[in-house]
């Protein structure tokens, strides 16, 4: 009974924890993982995509307005030497002059946009009879080392670009890579808005240009540049002007949130199709995400409107998240066709691992459950089997009337019953027993002779020895002959014997055998 209830109540645990896992199933339980996961990663690219198209949308505001008051200013320093923006090429003696004017400017422009950089490039160089002078043009590069503290009073500023002159006078340093002259070789970021300007009539609103992440020749660091073109008030072209975002800033701006994962990182990339171009990317993550780049590797998307998407290179790296447009020119822009997007992604094995992590959690909290189960079914059916057993053992034994209570009703009950039947048992016993001896006495009243019969009566009458004689006028000793055959006969010893067993026969309603009733001898 107690190996059968135990099973029952194991049977029980399972089918309730099953039940569970099928609700949990139903109910996506075993992918809330996934879809707390989904959910973070959202909720940071909401988070960057903001922030990004607030800090670029603002340079590109700021970095217009720099440029008309930059072209501005240097058209009319110029005016005033009787020049105009044309003639830089063939006066390069006032290039440093002209751009040591303007440090000012350039350092204010700085510290209001926040940027990590500011930078002016002419179209004119110091001296064009030098190796590749067509590529090298002069101007001004002012950079913020510490982007992360731009709110101080005291940055540390330092000239990337520039005649050193301009760094003496105006007490900074000259950067560690520092080049007089820009190599605009391959500077997009100079020939491209240059390009768009000469082709068609647009305001300065309107050929800002944002290049993708590079490396300025000389330099190690990765940045973003935004570039207007300088056009004076007769519409010729004589350079462009802007601001950067370096790397470290993006890093500091945009890091994401890696509470639940540590690997997660943030990107803000060209895009054209389904593929991002990582070489122009700038990252902002936990983790080195740009070595997974090395040969800066195209991602091709794999979309999916019901969970992550996948990001997977030509060498099998392979990431999930999630991307967004951001719209980095307005519409009629000479550079409304390059698209950008900020993706915030987490590599596939982390999410992976995370989620198997998830599941194994809940795999051995359930398996807990069972185990505990198990051990309360086994405590219960002990302990309740336990009374059931202890009175099964108290009927089985002789010692009913000392049977201590069970506290379960139905045995108690069933033992008071036993016990009850038994005394009626014994009663019944006593009965028969009785009845036999008084049947075996009535057989022997029969054996008596017509003689004894009549002293018998006598003595039934409560008539003593010596009134029977009387009665009988017989002797004394005769009727003590009679009564020691009467004894012997009924088995008795005494007249006191002899009237308890008639007393006895009356209280059983037993009647004597009449006079003729006797046995023969």
């Amino acid at each position: 009974m107690r190996l059968r209830l135990f099973l029952f109540l194991v049977v029980l645990v399972v089918t309730m924890v099953l039940g569970i896992v099928v609700i949990l199933l139903l109910t996506g339980t075993f992918t809330a993982g996934l879809t707390e996961s989904e959910k973070l990663v959202k909720q940071e690219l909401i988070h960057s995509s903001r922030n990004v198209s607030q800090q670029y949308g603002q340079l590109s505001v700021q970095a217009v307005q720099f440029a008309q008051d930059l072209s501005s200013s240097m058209e009319k320093r110029l005016e005033e030497k009787g020049l105009k923006t044309t003639d830089l090429q063939s006066h390069p003696e006032i290039l440093e002059d002209l751009l040591a004017s303007e440090y000012e400017r350039a350092l204010f422009a700085l510290q209001r946009s926040k940027s990590s950089g500011v930078f002016v490039i002419l179209n004119a160089t110091v001296n064009q009879r030098l190796e590749n002078a067509e590529n090298s043009k002069s101007g001004l590069f002012v950079k913020n080392m510490e982007p992360n503290i731009l709110s101080s009073s005291s940055p540390t500023i330092v000239l990337l670009r520039g005649f050193p002159g301009i760094a003496r006078n105006n007490s900074i340093p000259l950067h560690a890579q520092w080049s007089m002259e820009f190599d605009i070789s391959n500077a997009s970021y100079y020939k491209l808005p240059i390009e768009q300007a000469s082709l068609q009539t647009l305001p300065l609103s309107r050929l800002y240009y944002w290049s993708p992440a590079t490396i300025l020749p000389g330099t190690s660091e990765k940045a973003t540049l935004v570039s207007v073109p300088l056009i004076d008030s007769k519409g010729h072209i004589f350079g462009v002007s802007g601001f950067e975002v370096s790397a470290m800033l993006f890093k500091l701006a945009q890091m994401p949130d890696n509470s639940a994962y540590s690997r997660i990182f943030a990107m803000f990339a060209p895009i054209s199709g389904d593929v991002i171009n990582t070489s122009g990317a700038m990252v902002s993550g936990g983790f080195t995400a740009r070595n997974s780049f090395s040969n800066d590797q195209l991602l091709h998307i794999q979309s999916d409107p019901k969970s992550f998407s996948s990001y997977s290179d030509e060498s099998g790296g392979s990431f999930i998240g999630f991307h967004q447009p951001v719209e980095l020119y307005p519409r009629d822009s000479a550079f409304f066709g390059e698209k950008w997007v900020v993706a915030v992604m987490v590599p596939e094995e982390d999410v992976k691992g995370s989620l198997a992590n998830f599941n194994l959690r809940f795999a051995f909290m359930l398996t807990l459950l069972v185990l505990l189960g198990i051990l309360a079914s086994f405590y219960l059916s002990r302990s309740y089997t336990h009374p059931i057993t202890e009175g099964l053992n108290m009927i089985k034994s002789n010692n009913l009337s000392e049977a201590a209570k069970t506290k379960i009703v139905e045995i108690d009950e069933l033992i008071g019953y036993l016990l009850l039947k038994n005394e009626e048992s014994g009663k019944t016993g006593e009965e028969e027993q009785h009845s036999e001896i008084l049947n075996e006495f009535i057989k022997n009243i029969r054996t008596l002779s017509l003689a004894e019969r009549s002293v018998f009566n006598l003595y039934a009458q409560q008539y003593a020895a010596k009134e029977i004689a009387g009665i009988l006028c017989l002797s004394i000793n005769t009727i003590k002959t009679h009564t020691r055959r009467i004894y012997s006969k009924l088995n008795v010893s005494s007249r006191e014997e002899l009237l308890l067993y008639i007393e006895m026969l009356k209280e059983a309603g037993k009647d004597f055998p009449s006079k003729d009733d006797i046995l023969p001898k």
